[in-house]
């Protein structure tokens, strides 16, 4: 492969998981708005947790465990924080 065939997989890879992520914090609100109603926190130490340890354990690498962990905290950091500021502002209206 060339370089710029390389490049090209990377744009497709890099839309594929913008679509994932898109669709992923979908569904984060949707928990997030369940959450609310039962009246249970948005953070769930033990859930992180549990999703971290299944990632190393599905790691193929080239990544090692730590660089996979990293990229899955910002996902859910971003997750979080998005619950956070959607069920906060529905509580305003």
């Amino acid at each position: 492969m060339t370089i710029d065939e390389i490049r090209q997989e990377i744009d497709r890879l890099d839309s594929e998981l913008l679509k994932i992520f898109n669709r992923r914090a979908e569904l984060a609100l949707k928990i997030g708005e369940i959450k609310k109603g039962l009246g249970l926190a948005i953070y769930d130490p033990a859930r992180e947790k549990k999703i971290f340890q299944r990632m190393k354990e599905e790691n193929p690498g080239p990544l090692d465990d730590q660089a996979i962990v990293r990229l899955f905290e910002r996902v859910v950091d971003e997750s979080r924080r998005l619950e956070r500021i959607m069920t906060s502002n529905s509580q305003d209206q």
